[in-house]
């Protein structure tokens, strides 16, 4: 069973996973909210950023997508970033003012996501940019408590600096 929609904001969606920078101005050019959210409160700027579209989220960024829509678990763009590990787009993402220390609905954030899955760049990068490390998760746990918890040497080292 094949999925098909013509509409508008699905298209976008689609471009947007495609990366098909030429198409997504297109569809934004007709009028399409570039903040919409499918079902799961996804954009197409969250899910450019997740599949590793450096250039579509530029795109998306310059149309003016905001940077810190949540999904419906809470999760951001940066989040997801940081559980895939495109350190290139969390840059370009945190300078268009994505906000670091928005928690999810389990309590995490940017850094815990980049610290839980080893992604130490990115855990050098939001820190670089100033991470609160103190924020604690539903389970009242730091960033450095799971780095410890996950036996991330490296990033138990740069939190512990902090």
């Amino acid at each position: 069973m094949s999925f098909y929609s013509d509409r508008p904001e699905d298209l976008l969606f689609d471009a947007a996973r495609k990366g098909d920078v030429v198409y997504i101005k297109q569809l934004l050019d007709s009028g399409i909210d570039v903040n919409t959210q499918n079902g799961k409160g996804f954009t197409a700027l969250i899910l450019a950023s997740y599949d590793g579209h450096l250039d579509a989220a530029k795109a998306l960024l310059d149309a003016k997508a905001d940077v810190n829509v949540q999904d419906v678990s809470g999760n951001t763009a940066l989040m997801g970033l940081c559980f895939k590990g495109y350190a290139d787009i969390a840059r370009l993402l945190i300078e268009h003012g994505a906000d670091l220390n928005l928690q999810n609905g389990n309590g995490g954030t940017a850094l815990m996501f980049a610290t839980l899955f080893g992604r130490n760049e990115l855990v050098k990068l939001v820190l670089e940019y100033g991470a609160d490390t103190s924020i604690r998760d539903l389970r009242g746990l730091t960033a450095l408590d799971l780095a410890i918890q996950q036996g991330n040497e490296e990033a138990w080292q740069l939190l512990q600096v902090e």
